[in-house]
């Protein structure tokens, strides 16, 4: 299971998600690898010092180390990590042109062979050559949309990039999910959007919604996950139910 988190609208929740999804799928005992290729390396901080990482996601990517080098532990037990510096904002100058571009990705973690049980990628928010290589390292695709006014703007180009991927790089790739995040059940836009994400993405939205939370946006101050900085919270509960949504639809 390789899932990548994309969106390429920026503060949808994307980082959030795919930090505690990991967490989630290690708590419940699956070897798991984060894999962070977005510049911002939000998902790095949370599990690491970003002054301790050295090697990381752009030297895999041009070559320069093999990814197993790289791989630190993350902050729990059965979760790893593949961080991501600043650097990585050069990456799509390097690729442009190069015949194996989109696929530097997917070699590199081919070579990791069955060591992890699943793989998790955040991605940057756009849909450039880095988030395409995720798509065709993946064998599944969550897209987290902020139940906001604009929700679904640009969402037509992001299924038109995974359309094109799946029909020649990836055949395989599959839309895991649509995860609605930042929810707040008060109000009416939030539920009127909520009726309009349904309406355009149906049994693909998950029955998980993550709701606004405090504590959630607390836990990257605090370098973790939610189920470290906050346990017993709303977000916590959210994220192990998502965890479950998705072992059992990659499973069906």
């Amino acid at each position: 299971m390789i899932v990548a988190i994309t969106n390429q609208k920026g503060g949808v929740g994307k980082t959030t998600t795919a930090v505690n999804l990991a967490a989630g799928l290690a708590q419940k005992g699956l070897k798991t690898l984060l894999v962070d290729i977005d510049p911002q390396a939000n998902s790095t901080m949370s599990n690491t010092d970003l002054r301790q990482v050295d090697d990381n996601m752009f030297d895999v990517l041009t070559g320069r180390v093999p990814l197993e080098d790289i791989i630190v532990p993350g902050k729990q037990e059965n979760l790893w990590l593949a961080p991501s510096r600043i650097a990585m904002a050069k990456l799509e100058v390097s690729m442009v042109g190069e015949l194996d571009g989109p696929y530097r990705l997917k070699d590199h973690l081919d070579t990791l062979g069955d060591e992890y049980q699943a793989i998790v990628i955040d991605t940057p928010p756009t849909l450039g050559l880095t988030t395409v290589n995720a798509l065709v390292a993946a064998t599944h695709v969550i897209i987290p949309i902020q139940a906001s006014y604009f929700a679904l703007e640009g969402t037509d180009d992001l299924l038109d990039t995974i359309d094109k991927i799946k029909a020649r790089p990836n055949t395989e790739l599959r839309v895991l999910g649509v995860l609605i995040t930042m929810f707040d059940r008060r109000t009416i836009l939030a539920r009127q959007v909520s009726e309009e994400i349904h309406g355009v993405f149906g049994d693909l939205v998950f029955d998980t919604y993550v709701t606004k939370s405090v504590r959630l946006e607390e836990s990257p101050a605090h370098q973790c996950s939610i189920f470290e900085h906050a346990p017993s919270s709303s977000g916590a509960y959210e994220y192990s139910r998502l965890c479950e949504e998705v072992l059992e639809r990659v499973g069906n």
